[in-house]
C-alpha cells in the first residue's frame, strides 16, 4: 500500500501514510508465532541451514516483548534424560550436547560469551513399590538410548543422600551427567541475540487472523476434504488498532500454551467430529506454580533436581539455603488459567507437608517468593507435537510439550528447520510426534511428566 502511494506521487518523498518503524515488512519468507525460546531456536536453525546468506526473511512474532507472562522464563529451568519415550531422551541428550558446546552455536563477535549458569547436579527420581518396576523398564529404555543413570536402593539412596527420609522409597534412578538446571531466560536471550545477527526480524506483536485459500478433494471414502494454505498473517501492533498483513510462505506455530487459539482462527477443530476437521489441536494453558523457599538447615551443594513419587518436587536456588518448590495439581484440580495469581494455599496443603515429609529439614523452612507459568500442556499424550498440519500445507508445528519444551528447545529448533528446509527429519527421527498420532486417536503417554 506504502509502494502504491509512492508509486502515485513521483519525484516526492511525502507519503499520505505515516509509516510505523515498528511494523513487521509486508514480505517473508517465514514467520514464527511466538518468540519464545522454541521459537527463536526454529529461527536461528532456520538461518543455520540457510545456503546463500539472507537467502531466507524469517520473522519472529511475540506477544509479550516483555516476556512477563512467558512460558520459557517463568520455568523451573530443569533438563533430563530420565523419560520414558526414546524420542525425549534423545531430544534432551542433543539439547544438552548443545548447551556443553553452547558457545560454538549462539556465541557471537565482539559480544560477551553465552554462560547458562548449567548447574549439572543431576535428577534424582523416588519410586515406591507400586511403581518402581516402571522406574526399572524406564532405566533400561534410558541406558539403551545413551543416557547415563543409575538405580539405587533405598539403602544406597540413604548412605549418598543422608539428608532424604528413605520411608516408602523402594527405588530411586539418578542422573549421572547432562542433567540439573540452567537459567531459561540467558538461553532464550542467547537464542534471540544470535539469530537476530543472522538476519532474524524481531516483531513485537499479536497474530490475529490469517487469509488462506481453500482447495477441497473427496478422499477414498467418499468424505469432501477442505485442505487450506496460509496466504498472508495478520499482525496487531501492540496498544494499538494498527496492524500490518504479512504475505509469507510458510507459518511456524510455536505459540506454547496459546497455540491452540491460533489454529481455531483456522476453522480447525469446528468440522464435524468425525472428520479430520473436527479434530482440534489437544494443546492447552495449564498454570503451574513456583515457590522460591528458604531453609538456612537444607540439603547442601550436592543437592539433585528431586522428584519425589507423590508429585512434589525441589531444587537448590543459588546458595545460601534457598531453593525452589512445587508440584502439578491433580486433574480434577486444575487452577484457573486466565490469570498468573499464585494460590499459596497450594503450597501449605499439598507441597509443603511432602516436602517436609521426605526432607524433614523443611519442617522449618520460609517461603520467601512465588510466581506461576503456564504449560502448553497436550491433553491428549502430554507430548510434543511436532511436523505440518495434515490440512494446513504450510503450517508446521512445535508446541504441546507440556513442560519439557525449554528443555528440548535446541534440538526441537534444528528437527523443525530439517522439515522445513530438507523436507524432513536429517539428525533425530521424531515423525512418532507428528500430528498423525492425534488424527489415529494412538497417544505416545510419556510416563515421566513433571
Amino acid at each position: 500500500m506504502r509502494q502504491k502511494a509512492a508509486d502515485a506521487l513521483p519525484g516526492s518523498s511525502w507519503s499520505p501514510l505515516e509509516v510505523n518503524p515498528n511494523l513487521p515488512p509486508e514480505r517473508a519468507d517465514i514467520v514464527i508465532v511466538g518468540g519464545g525460546v522454541v521459537g527463536w531456536s526454529i529461527a536461528y536453525w532456520l538461518k543455520q541451514k540457510e545456503r546463500a546468506q539472507e537467502a531466507v526473511k524469517v520473522i519472529v512474532v511475540e506477544k509479550d516483548p516483555t516476556y512477563s507472562q512467558a512460558s520459557t522464563v517463568l520455568s523451573a529451568g530443569g533438563i533430563r534424560q530420565q523419560f520414558s519415550l526414546p524420542e525425549n531422551i534423545h531430544l534432551s541428550l542433543a539439547s544438552a550436547d548443545f548447551m556443553r558446546n553452547i558457545n560454538h552455536h549462539l556465541g557471537v563477535v565482539n559480544e560477551d560469551p553465552v554462560d547458562l549458569q548449567f548447574n549439572q547436579s543431576g535428577y534424582l527420581f523416588l519410586a515406591n513399590e507400586e511403581v518402581a518396576h516402571i522406574m526399572e523398564e524406564n532405566y533400561s529404555t534410558q541406558r539403551g538410548a545413551g543416557a547415563k543413570v543409575s538405580l539405587l536402593s533405598s539403602t544406597q539412596l540413604k548412605e549418598k543422600f543422608p539428608w532424604i527420609n528413605t520411608d516408602g522409597v523402594a527405588l530411586a534412578s539418578y542422573g549421572l551427567e547432562n542433567e540439573g538446571w540452567f537459567d531459561p531466560w540467558i538461553l532464550l536471550n542467547a537464542f534471540r541475540r544470535k539469530a537476530i545477527s543472522m538476519g532474524v526480524i524481531q516483531c513485537c506483536g499479536e497474530v490475529t487472523g490469517f487469509k488462506h485459500t481453500l482447495n477441497m478433494m473427496t478422499n477414498a471414502d467418499g468424505e469432501q476434504v477442505h485442505f487450506q494454505r496460509i496466504k498472508s498473517v495478520k499482525v496487531q501492533m501492540p496498544n494499538s488498532l494498527e496492524y500490518q498483513p504479512v504475505e509469507c510462505a510458510i507459518v511456524v506455530n510455536a505459540a506454547g500454551a496459546f497455540s491452540g487459539k491460533l489454529i481455531d482462527m483456522l476453522g480447525i477443530g469446528s468440522g464435524p467430529k468425525d472428520t479430520f476437521a473436527g479434530i482440534p489441536l489437544p494443546v492447552e494453558p495449564r498454570k503451574r506454580y513456583v515457590y522460591v523457599v528458604h531453609c538456612p538447615d537444607g540439603p547442601g551443594l550436592d543437592t539433585p533436581f528431586l522428584i519425589d513419587y507423590s508429585g512434589v518436587y525441589f531444587r537448590r536456588e543459588g546458595l545460601g539455603g534457598n531453593y525452589i518448590a512445587g508440584a502439578s495439581p491433580e486433574e480434577l484440580e486444575e487452577p484457573d488459567t486466565s490469570n498468573l495469581e499464585v494460590d499459596h494455599q497450594f503450597f501449605e496443603d499439598k507441597v509443603w507437608p511432602n516436602l517436609a515429609r521426605r526432607v524433614p529439614a523443611f519442617e522449618k523452612l520460609k517461603v520467601t517468593s512465588a510466581w506461576a507459568g503456564f504449560y502448553d500442556y497436550n491433553t491428549f499424550d502430554q507430548n510434543g507435537i511436532i511436523g505440518i498440519h495434515p490440512l494446513i500445507n504450510n503450517m508446521y508445528f512445535a508446541t504441546g510439550f507440556s513442560g519439557h519444551g525449554l528443555q528440548h528447545s535446541p534440538a526441537v529448533g534444528r528437527a523443525v528447520a530439517e522439515l522445513i528446509v530438507d523436507g524432513n527429519f536429517k539428525t533425530l527421527d521424531l515423525s512418532g510426534l507428528g500430528f498423525k498420532r492425534i488424527l489415529d486417536q494412538e497417544p505416545i503417554l510419556e510416563r515421566n511428566i513433571v
